[in-house]
């Protein structure tokens, strides 16, 4: 129906005859017999010349068929990509008549996005959902060349499963042929790609549909694409090799320069400068250690385990009081008792509630020991270590973390994380990534301990971190009987049961499983960034609401009573909290 696509004509077609086809963008009338439309399709728009007798409204779709001639040169638009050319003598028919559109698609007025996602077939016509889905795409297909230029085999796993332990709730599937029984969609192909492993199949990856039942937020929804990817006979540092070449690839693609490489940081070093173990390097205020400072101090409030400090330059001068009690009233609702505050005079000296407190000796040191000068606040937490440092963290972030298109691609390697991440009221350490992880090897001996003592067992895991943003994680895999029994004993799951829940993998292993290792990233969260956009759900064809519904089909739905009979269920009514 089409010689050509509306975006791409130019100077270099002028005199040329062609069928464009598209909807129409915009009309404006010219002279007494002749209208401007402009013909929009995924590539961009067209001005075309038609008679004005033509019936041609908002998002009619039409072919128009004219010849390409430059338009003359007081008209010619230099914002447009094909701004020096028009089609004239335009025969026009239309295809499809529109009602008004719910909203205007080229108007720069916000429209409440619970409008965009019940007319998502609308909103995706426009300029900004265009863009960001054709940069999807290079993303994948970039992904996909560099996988396999890496000798990898792209392998489907299935996608009802039995429920497995993943850190998330599982969405279920009842069975019809098995009543009382259910399938689970899988949070990641974890298990089926190592069983990939065992099979001999060395190195898999997949672009996967991963589903979590799990609170959403801008970076998460129910459904996620990642790229799943496991090897055989590789290391921690073969796997990070194979993700950041597959990685700057994309974004080569998207941008046309591969980024820097990344930055390697345990995560204890995270942690300590960043107060977090998904560093936003984009921006300084790093974490100082100030415990030292006041060891012996007669300030009750800094006599804790740790005190630590950020430095908000020019704070002292930016903000008042008020904003200074809104961040303490923050602090406190992220688990801390409070917030030491001083700003810093033009002659160096603190001011602050907490100096009456403090020595001579101290109010000296801390100024230098922070990096102060005059105009700047020091802001200070003092508790628990690991309360000091995730305070902290989200403090930073609150204070300076930039806008997600400023900044620069600050990809990093954070390593080294910890085996288990807390300990049960059962005295029990819980996994911080799942069974299957290997320890670091100069911490094995380490889990014949108990209590606190196995939160100092090290992981061979791993986070590709992306400005400030998790994009993944992996792992060297456990495929060694000793070890594996080791961690079960220590997480307290007794042969029974590690072959209840997890019978089939270790059966396979059994039968000779290489050492492996693996990784997977969001591919919403990468696109997200390299898109400039600050929620997954703008390069998603169709997202859920961040209440999980969707107002496109009106899902969740009930079900037929006919169809609960089928698969043997009753629905009980929602609790009185939820009516």
């Amino acid at each position: 129906m089409r010689t050509d696509y509306c975006g791409e004509l130019r100077a270099d077609d002028i005199g040329r005859e062609v069928s464009v086809c598209g909807w129409v963008d915009r009309r404006r009338e010219h002279g007494e017999h002749l209208a401007f439309i402009d013909l929009r399709d995924r590539t961009g728009v067209i001005q075309c010349v038609v008679d004005e007798r033509h019936d041609l409204r908002s998002e009619y779709v039409v072919r128009v068929t004219g010849t390409v001639r430059a338009r003359p040169e007081d008209t010619a638009n230099p914002k447009l990509a094909t701004g020096e050319v028009e089609i004239g003598d335009c025969g026009v028919e239309v295809l499809s008549t529109a009602e008004p559109p719910p909203f205007p698609l080229h108007s720069r007025t916000e429209v409440d996005e619970s409008v965009r996602l019940r007319y998502r077939y609308v909103d995706l016509r426009g300029e900004r959902l265009q863009r960001n889905l054709e940069l999807r795409a290079k993303v994948n297909s970039a992904i996909r060349r560099s996988m396999e230029a890496q000798r990898f085999t792209e392998i489907e796993t299935p996608m009802l499963v039995a429920s497995t332990p993943e850190g998330a709730r599982d969405f279920v599937v009842p069975s019809r042929l098995h009543p009382g029984r259910f399938y689970a969609l899988p949070q990641s192909p974890q298990i089926f790609k190592q069983l990939c492993m065992v099979g001999g199949l060395d190195r898999y990856y997949q672009i996967a549909r991963c589903l979590r039942d799990e609170d959403l937020r801008a970076d998460r929804q129910f459904e996620f694409m990642q790229l799943d990817a496991e090897a055989s006979f590789a290391s921690q540092d073969d796997v990070m090799a194979f993700i950041t070449e597959a990685v700057a690839a994309a974004v080569e693609a998207v941008t046309g320069a591969r980024p820097a490489e990344p930055i390697n940081m345990t995560w204890t070093e995270a942690m300590e400068r960043y107060g977090s173990d998904k560093p936003d390097v984009r921006f300084a205020m790093e974490l100082v250690e100030l415990t030292g400072l006041f060891e012996g101090t007669e300030a009750k409030v800094f006599q804790v385990e740790c005190v630590k400090g950020i430095n908000h330059k020019g704070g002292g001068q930016s903000l008042g009081r008020n904003a200074i009690d809104e961040l303490t009233r923050k602090c406190q609702q992220w688990g801390a008792k409070g917030l030491a505050w001083f700003r810093v005079g033009d002659d160096g000296a603190l001011d602050g509630a907490l100096t009456k407190f403090m020595s001579a000796d101290e109010q000296a040191a801390l100024g230098p020991a922070m990096g102060a000068e005059p105009g700047d606040l020091l802001l200070l937490i003092a508790d628990r270590r690991q309360k000091v440092r995730d305070v902290l963290g989200l403090l930073r972030l609150e204070l300076g973390r930039p806008p997600i298109t400023e900044g620069g691609l600050n990809f990093i390697w954070v390593t080294e994380f910890p085996l288990f991440e807390s300990i049960d009221d059962q005295g029990r350490p819980i996994s911080a990534h799942h069974p299957f992880t290997m320890p670091h090897p100069d911490d094995v001996g380490l889990l014949g301990g108990s209590g606190e003592d196995l939160l100092e067992v090290r992981s061979q895991a791993y986070d590709l971190v992306l400005n400030g943003w998790e994009l993944g994680s992996g792992s060297v895999r456990i495929h060694r009987p000793d070890i594996q029994r080791a961690v079960f004993r220590a997480l307290g799951i007794e042969d029974s049961e590690a072959e209840e829940r997890f019978g089939f993998l270790l059966d396979a292993f059994r039968y000779g499983a290489p050492p492996h290792a693996g990784f997977a990233f969001g591919i919403d969260r990468l696109v997200a960034i390299l898109a400039g956009e600050e929620n997954i759900r703008e390069v998603i064809a169709f997202p859920k609401t961040q209440s999980g519904a969707d107002p496109l089909s009106n899902s969740p739905t009930p079900i037929a009573d006919r169809h609960l009979d089928e698969l043997g269920l009753r629905v009980l009514p929602p609790p009185a909290s939820a009516r």
